[in-house]
């Protein structure tokens, strides 16, 4: 069953009573191993999802499950220490419901990154990634259902999905910082089995750069409410079927500490000019 918009009021009006007055702008999603931003956050408040009326848990890995509201690089932002994913029993609707919610607590720009699989050859592991499209084909819609006109139109545009003049933030952050950022189209695949080698190869033929688990989603949401989009993938690991290796949780998490300083800096250098 969808949500309806008196929900997605409810879980709004809750948190305003925890925030007081506070207005983020800036919404983050911070995916597996790079929560470690939201710790950042400049007199917090935190709220933990399962407090909030009809979020759902977040139960991946690295991810804290939690909403923290306060100033980061001088920004009010709202941070989510952890994301929800369809491989943890959710629907479309719950993976991105925080994202709907944000938009009403007055969010009109979303930061998204996370750790994903790197299918080009000629890229390595711990290289960073600007999204500058996604795809997503076989499986469903989060806007399927019901349309709820309060955030968007039935069938809306998904030309640019992530904001060009965010993108042209990001290049130019990281040139001034002299950090190497690869461009690329993020594939998404609902695991959470990692995908196989002949999967990657196809994902490869298709046009994605990296693979991954996550976001696609919530940029959905993002997109028809009208919000601004900017996208980050650490490439935590060469994808299946590169090297002669297994793939594992640890790998990704490993590979987030150790790009952690780097990764700060660029999302932080692009949210101080948003």
């Amino acid at each position: 069953m969808a949500y309806t918009f008196a929900q997605y009021q409810e879980s709004a009006d809750y948190i305003r009573e925890k925030i007081g007055g506070f207005i983020p702008k800036v919404a983050m999603v911070l995916g597996s191993g790079l929560g470690f931003l939201g710790d950042a956050v400049e007199n917090p408040t935190a709220i933990p999802y399962g407090e909030i009326p009809h979020f759902k848990a977040s139960t991946a890995p690295g991810h804290k499950g939690r909403l923290v509201f306060g100033s980061l690089a001088g920004r009010p932002v709202a941070v989510m220490q952890g994301r929800m994913h369809h491989y943890e029993g959710y629907g479309y609707d719950q993976v991105s419901y925080a994202v709907r919610v944000l938009r009403l607590l007055g969010c009109d720009a979303l930061i998204v990154t996370n750790a994903a699989g790197c299918v080009r050859t000629d890229w390595q592991a711990g290289d960073l990634m600007l999204i500058t499209d996604q795809i997503k084909l076989f499986s469903e819609s989060p806007l399927r259902g019901e349309n709820l006109p309060e955030f968007g139109v039935r069938f809306p545009d998904a030309s640019h999905l992530y904001t060009p003049r965010l993108q042209k933030i990001a290049r130019d952050t990281a040139a001034d910082m002299f950090i190497t950022l690869r461009e690329g189209v993020y594939f998404y695949c609902y695991g959470p089995q990692y995908e196989t080698p002949a999967e990657v190869r196809a994902v490869r033929l298709l046009g994605g750069d990296a693979v991954g688990m996550s976001t696609a989603p919530e940029v959905i949401a993002a997109g028809h409410c009208g919000m601004e989009v900017l996208g980050f993938t650490l490439l935590s690991n060469m994808a299946a079927g590169i090297l002669d290796q297994p793939l594992s949780e640890k790998e990704v998490l490993d590979a987030a500490e150790a790009a952690k300083d780097k990764f700060s800096r660029l999302v932080l250098g692009c949210l101080r000019k948003l």
